[in-house]
């Protein structure tokens, strides 16, 4: 399977916030790499693990997705 490069804009206001989405994104399954930045409020993920597999996962830490779009 092809490893693909995901992009979301996260809304995320603390260490907390970006700890949670580095968190569900290390458990999930297909993701060889991701960089959370509370600076810029972006998520990037690289892996095999479907689009909406990694965008479902940062929902469910109940942060606010802005765009998401598959990069590579």
């Amino acid at each position: 399977m092809a490893e693909h490069e995901y992009r979301f804009e996260v809304v995320m206001t603390c260490g907390g916030c970006s700890g949670a989405v580095s968190r569900v994104l290390g458990k999930l399954d297909g993701v060889s790499s991701f960089d959370v930045s509370l600076e810029t409020q972006t998520v990037v993920v690289k892996g095999t693990a479907p689009y909406e597999t990694v965008l479902e996962k940062i929902k469910k830490t109940g942060k606010e997705v802005k765009k998401g779009e598959v990069v590579a």
